[in-house]
């Protein structure tokens, strides 16, 4: 998998849990707050999906945000924030911590290594889906970052 050259990627979605993930792509489609989103399944397919082949990778379209789960198999989203700060073409990218960890620990660390926000996933749909609003609302619409 590797991201594509032809259409510029709104939002890359790595959550391992599909009904979050149908829930979260659902609640930006109904507020047309994203035309393209990529969902990753785990921290290993994120990794090889936006830092895979650098020959590749130099020549394609970052996404504009990444909503990214912390507690996921084979790698979590703390590695997968850490190799995104690491990497030059990458450091930059919002990343949003989009998790149900509420643990100060959880979220001292994903401040450590760079998240720019980090928001426990409301239990209730209806604030799941507000939630989801204001993210791609603010991090899409609002939001400068460099190029």
């Amino acid at each position: 998998m590797s991201i594509s050259e032809s259409s510029p990627i709104d939002i890359v979605l790595i959550e391992d849990s599909d009904e979050d993930a149908e829930l979260t792509i659902r609640a930006l489609k109904q507020r047309s707050l994203a035309n393209k989103i990529v969902r990753l399944k785990d921290g290993e397919e994120a990794l090889d999906y936006l830092l895979g082949d650098e020959d590749v990778q130099s020549n394609v379209h970052l996404p504009k945000l990444i909503l990214l789960d912390l507690k996921m198999p084979k790698i979590d989203g703390l590695e997968v924030l850490k190799a995104l700060r690491e990497n030059e073409r990458t450091k930059y990218l919002p990343v949003v911590m989009l998790t149900s960890s509420k643990e100060e620990k959880d979220i001292v660390e994903s401040y450590e290594y760079g998240v720019n926000s980090y928001i426990v996933k409301p239990v209730d749909f209806s604030a799941f889906m507000e939630a989801i609003d204001e993210i791609g609302k603010y991090w899409l619409v609002l939001n400068e970052k460099p190029n």
